[in-house]
């Protein structure tokens, strides 16, 4: 399992679901745009400070990002 991808998918789906866009998560959690972009397309390694910085501002748990998606949530 590819946990960058895994992380990419829950960060897109919990940004979507507390309602950010893009520009304004990675203004509150003072990340530039473009690598928050690439943190959604799995294309970058997240650190841990940026991690924590992200689960502040959308108010989940660090391992909120990391849990596997269950089957029912899969795409088919």
């Amino acid at each position: 399992m590819d946990y960058r991808h895994v992380f990419a998918s829950n960060l897109r789906r919990i940004r979507h679901e507390k309602g950010f866009s893009q520009e304004a998560l990675a203004y509150e959690a003072g990340v530039n745009r473009t690598y928050m972009s690439k943190l959604e397309k799995g294309g970058s390694f997240v650190g841990l400070e940026v991690m924590v910085k992200l689960a502040e501002v959308l108010e989940v748990e660090p391992a909120d990002f990391l849990k596997p998606p269950t089957r029912k949530s899969r795409k088919s």
